[in-house]
């Protein structure tokens, strides 16, 4: 199955049902903590992935982010970066219209941005642990772009999949993505069956019963 039909089933679901396929499948990838940073919409997309870290010398040298933004050539990336120091910005709003104009699907930082108003001026989707106004420039560098990096705890590759939500972010490891989606499929069925049965009447303490939830796995008689 192509990519953007897998991100297009993707994109159909949300952090919290990927989450729970992802623990049925005995399956790390669900964060805490990496949040929108304004009221944004729901992105779904391939990881750029990019490791920041402290600047040791005085030397100038090009800004963070930007060597990856300017070699984007598809519509399917989310920015995951990693690396962010607590208090100093590792994203703003020039960047943010620059991966705007690459059709980046949106950022995810394990770390902080500014200008968060910018990013929220175009619609550019801001994931994140917290806002600041302190700048990066002479304080966190880029280290590394293309290779492994951890999110949250999370080890996340290039090319992984990405969810993210109002709820929080979810990585899905590249090769596990279609199993990942049928399962999360399969319990969005069978959620929104409950949501129906207690809205109906039965019993909230029969309709959330572990056995029902095992029964995703078991057919749908349950």
């Amino acid at each position: 199955m192509s990519s953007h039909s897998l991100l297009d089933r993707l994109a159909s679901l949300d952090t919290n049902t990927v989450s729970d396929a992802l623990d049925f499948l005995e399956l790390p990838g669900a964060t805490y903590g990496l949040r929108p940073l304004w009221n944004c919409p729901k992105i779904a997309g391939r990881a750029s992935t990019i490791q920041l870290g402290p600047k040791t010398d005085a030397r100038p040298t090009v800004h963070l982010i930007t060597p990856v933004i300017d070699a984007i050539t598809t519509d399917d990336r989310v920015l995951v970066i990693a690396g962010g120091k607590e208090g100093i910005s590792c994203w703003g709003d020039i960047i943010a219209n620059a991966a705007k104009g690459k059709n980046v699907r949106g950022s995810v930082l394990d770390g902080m941005s500014r200008d968060i108003e910018g990013s929220e001026e175009i619609g550019y989707p801001v994931y994140g642990r917290g806002i600041t106004m302190i700048s990066a420039r002479n304080r966190v560098i880029q280290l590394d772009s293309g290779n492994p990096v951890t999110m949250a705890g999370v080890t996340v590759k290039e090319n992984d999949y990405v969810i993210a939500d109002r709820c929080g972010t979810v990585f899905i490891p590249a090769e596990f993505i279609e199993e990942v989606i049928k399962q999360a499929e399969k319990i969005a069925h069978r959620q929104n069956g409950m949501v129906a049965a207690v809205r109906a009447g039965r019993s909230v303490a029969e309709v959330m019963h572990d056995s029902q939830f095992e029964a995703i796995n078991q057919g749908e008689k349950a």
